[in-house]
């Protein structure tokens, strides 16, 4: 029915009101999945690349090409290579963390418990040498903040103290941790150098474990 002019059309029933926020709530849900699937696509693309030619064949351009994205779309995502990187980075995190959760460390110690999460880390890692290169290389000349140290950090807290968070935890405890993060990602990078064998890699980060932890 049309109204006069300069009357107001009647406000919508209780009931249509919720179908429209249902319908808004729906078409938002629809978005963000989406993005959220767009965002993956890219992740992937770029640690297929990396994997093959490391960090310097992660062109934003192929990139983009190979996820399928306009360059355009790519830079709202990821404003930088290093960006990028960081969510390559923290792609991986989550797996070892997925990882974690299925297959909690058995072990007795905080020690051989931390030790546990750093080798599946390493064996996960070393599948694809190139790419490990690559990120670890670009995060430790990173001019951006990057959440790999306080995730590895975190998740060593989680499973040597019994499911501290970094919230909860004291400096010291930080620091003890943070520490052994720091020997692991030192001695991963030798042996990307093939300066140290796997199993040189496990006694050093055993000892390095044993003597941080022993107090945690």
């Amino acid at each position: 029915m049309r109204t006069s002019p300069g009357s107001f059309s009647a406000p919508p029933s209780d009931t249509e009101g919720a179908a429209e926020g249902r319908a808004a709530a729906g078409g938002r849900s629809v978005r963000t999945r989406s993005q959220h699937q767009r965002r993956k696509r890219i992740v992937q693309a770029a640690a297929a690349l990396a994997s093959r030619g490391g960090v310097e064949a992660m062109q934003m351009r192929t990139v983009a090409e190979r996820a399928g994205v306009a360059l355009g779309t790519l830079y709202r995502y990821f404003p930088s290579k290093m960006d990028l990187v960081v969510a390559v980075v923290g792609e991986e995190i989550d797996l070892l963390e997925s990882s974690i959760e299925r297959r909690p460390p058995g072990a007795s110690t905080p020690a051989s418990r931390a030790v546990d999460v750093l080798m599946r880390a390493t064996r996960g890692l070393m599948r694809e040498p190139e790419l490990a290169d690559a990120l670890i290389r670009s995060l430790i000349m990173a001019e951006v903040q990057t959440p790999f140290g306080d995730r590895m950090t975190g998740l060593l807290l989680r499973v040597s103290a019994d499911g501290l968070t970094i919230d909860q935890a004291g400096e010291e405890q930080l620091d003890l941790a943070g520490s052994l993060a720091s020997v692991w990602v030192q001695e991963l990078l030798e042996m990307l150098r093939g300066r140290r064998t796997y199993d040189q890699i496990q006694r050093r980060i055993e000892t390095a474990a044993n003597r941080l932890l022993v107090d945690i």
